[in-house]
């Protein structure tokens, strides 16, 4: 199985510092409530104008300076640095934030971008520099949003998009585990209300643009919040045939038939998600578990099938990496 190298990391770093100041094109998440607000990207998000969108250029963020945690030694970790200390500054954060509190807002990058962010301030805190404390309001703001909307939550988000409520409490839960005990608790009261009981997952996916499988972000979850043993009974009951590789969808690369489809596209991320995922599974139920060997074996030919084409169209290139990067690391 491809793994990462420092040949790839700085490839991946060199593609995603190309576009993280790109301000065009950019797609806006914005409710107008007056004129004022017909503005450019730049004045309203000024640090995450960049890649096309403001959850893209935040997970950019992350995967750039994750990668030069890594490998330091990378040619681009310089300019990265550079950058940061120029975008990841405390005025900067607080125009992020006054967007958060605009009327129309509280649904905003819910709950996708707010799981990157607090990814993105977790990775920073682990530098000597004061980025993390720059950020860190941004991310508390996006923690009191989880607190707020779990609770609310009364069924799961169970699609492959952005919407997933299974991938982003994956991403908060690490958060929390360092710095707030309470939105464990409720991430993990609120995970086995929904998932618990799942039992013969039928895996009806992939949708035609979906970039997450709904079955095994819930089973990757659920591996974050078990105990071996319980996550493996709870995994062998939601997924029985998986030794046998049934359901045959989620041990099968998606086909992508057009790159230059933004949507289309997101089915080379749900390739590399499914690895990162599979890998993952694979690690939580151990090597003597009969699906183990099915684990990696997915991960790989999910791998090969998306990993030539991280770069080759904007539509996939502003965010691929990213997901790459999971699958690889």
């Amino acid at each position: 199985m491809t793994r990462l190298t420092s040949d790839i990391a700085s490839r991946f770093a060199a593609l995603t510092l190309s576009h993280l100041g790109r301000r065009y094109p950019f797609k806006m998440d914005l409710v107008l409530n007056g004129p004022e607000d017909a503005r450019e990207p730049a004045k309203h998000h000024p640090i995450f104008h960049g890649s096309f969108d403001w959850h893209s250029c935040v997970h950019g963020w992350w995967q750039v300076m994750r990668l030069t945690r890594l490998f330091p030694g990378l040619p681009e970790a310089a300019a990265i640095r550079e950058r940061a200390d120029v975008m990841l500054v405390p005025d900067r954060v607080a125009g992020e934030r006054a967007y958060l509190a605009r009327p129309m807002s509280a649904g905003f990058e819910r709950p996708y971008g707010w799981a990157w962010l607090l990814a993105l301030h977790q990775e920073l805190a682990r530098h000597d520099a004061p980025w993390a404390a720059a950020i860190e309001p941004l991310a508390l703001d996006f923690a009191a949003r989880f607190h707020a909307f779990l609770p609310r939550l009364t069924y799961p988000l169970r699609v492959g998009t952005h919407f997933n409520i299974a991938f982003a409490l994956v991403l908060a839960l690490d958060w929390a585990r360092t710095r707030d005990p309470a939105l464990v608790d409720l991430i993990r009261d609120r995970a086995l209300h929904w998932f618990g009981q799942d039992r013969a997952c039928q895996a009806w996916e992939p949708g035609g643009d979906e970039f997450l499988s709904p079955s095994l972000c819930e089973a990757l979850l659920m591996s974050r919040l078990l105990e071996p043993a319980a996550f493996a009974d709870w995994f062998h009951a939601f997924l029985p045939r998986s030794a046998q590789g049934e359901p045959a969808t989620l041990f099968t690369p998606a086909i992508v038939s057009d790159r230059s489809d933004g949507k289309i596209a997101h089915l080379d991320g749900l390739n590399l998600s499914r690895a990162w995922c599979w890998r993952a599974i694979a690690a939580a139920l151990g090597e003597y578990d009969p699906v183990f060997m099915r684990a990696q074996d997915a991960a790989r030919v999910h791998i090969d099938a998306s990993l030539p084409h991280v770069a080759g169209d904007y539509m996939g290139e502003h965010w691929l990496a990213t997901f790459a990067l999971l699958a690889l690391e």
